[in-house]
């Protein structure tokens, strides 16, 4: 989903990173073309997980690779980090949440893709909610994808 958003295509989107639930840490180049099929994709994360990389066919360029943790090494100097739960006490309205904070700052979004459970990170400065109601990880990202288009005028 974020990577077929008009925020990655106008080229704002920088990096997007997935840690397994066995810890496994990967980076994702962000003009990778994700299988849509469950077998391709199942497949391709097989072999990342067993080449710990994927290259791009007739390129040397990587664009999937297995990284060590902590994540903290590969986010930005001076970023605003945002964490996701639908349990904060902070209920926000995105678009005017994001107006605030991300002006002229990288910004880490930090989401949970469990389905129960809590985002345990102790480098992330300000947790929100964006609804009452518990929402899905490709939910959440839609809205901040749709927030940051409209607050940095992609159309």
């Amino acid at each position: 989903m974020i990577l077929d958003s008009p925020v990655n295509k106008a080229g704002r989107l920088k990096a997007v990173y997935v840690r397994t639930e066995q810890g496994v840490l990967f980076e994702v180049k962000p003009h990778v073309r994700i299988p849509r099929t469950y077998k391709r994709f199942a497949g391709i994360i097989l072999q990342l997980l067993q080449k710990l990389s994927i290259t791009a066919v007739g390129r040397r360029e990587k664009l999937l690779r297995v990284i060590k943790n902590p994540v903290t090494l590969y986010l930005p100097a001076n970023s605003m980090k945002i964490g996701f739960s639908h349990s904060s006490e902070k209920l926000v309205n995105m678009q005017k949440h994001l107006a605030t904070v991300c002006n002229d700052s990288d910004t880490v979004f930090v989401l949970g893709a469990m389905a129960h459970g809590k985002i345990d990170c102790d480098y992330i400065e300000d947790f929100v909610a964006i609804s009452g109601y518990p929402l899905s990880a490709a939910y959440c990202i839609s809205r901040i994808c749709e927030a940051l288009s409209t607050n940095w005028n992609i159309l």
